[in-house]
């Protein structure tokens, strides 16, 4: 059974291309998209998804925020992106504590010079995301442990930093 898959960023470019890598492999199904955090939670809602990416930045509503909101509402294992640099270990850790399994940075440069690399890791992302038990049980308000599969390869502009030790 194909893993259903929510992709949710205010990129046009970078939701298309996320759904194309994505469906692109046969086990993973894009089911939707949106465009903001009040879009998410009302497909999370609808759709029933697997696992959505999230992006951190947009209007109406950031992906931190929905992620809460679609904990609360409708747990689901969550991938979040991120283009900021500077603060980019306090949103992963923030995306972290709101519920969000895993995080990837985005970066467009590695999108176009190395698209099957960002593919194997996407996709391997997805599905290492879409195994963890975030959908079940009592996580809400929880930090959990990100369900890294190996070194992380940025998917957008920034570089996230590893969170401080």
């Amino acid at each position: 059974m194909a893993v259903k898959v929510l992709v949710v960023d205010d990129s046009g470019f970078f939701r298309r291309r996320v759904s194309e890598i994505l469906s692109s492999d046969p086990s993973i199904q894009v089911v939707g998209t949106a465009t903001n955090g009040r879009e998410a939670i009302d497909q999370a809602l609808a759709l029933k998804p697997d696992v959505i990416t999230m992006d951190y930045e947009m209007p109406m509503m950031d992906g931190i925020t929905a992620v809460r909101q679609i904990m609360q509402r409708c747990p689901t294992p969550v991938l979040m992106f991120s283009s900021l640099t500077h603060e980019g270990a306090r949103v992963t850790l923030d995306a972290l504590d709101a519920g969000a399994v895993d995080y990837l940075p985005k970066n467009f440069e590695d999108i176009s010079r190395n698209p099957d690399k960002v593919k194997q890791l996407l996709c391997e992302k997805v599905h290492t995301v879409s195994r963890s038990n975030r959908r079940y049980g009592s996580h809400v308000g929880t930090s959990p442990a990100p369900a890294t599969t190996g070194a992380t390869a940025p998917l957008g502009r920034g570089r996230i930093a590893p969170p401080p030790s």
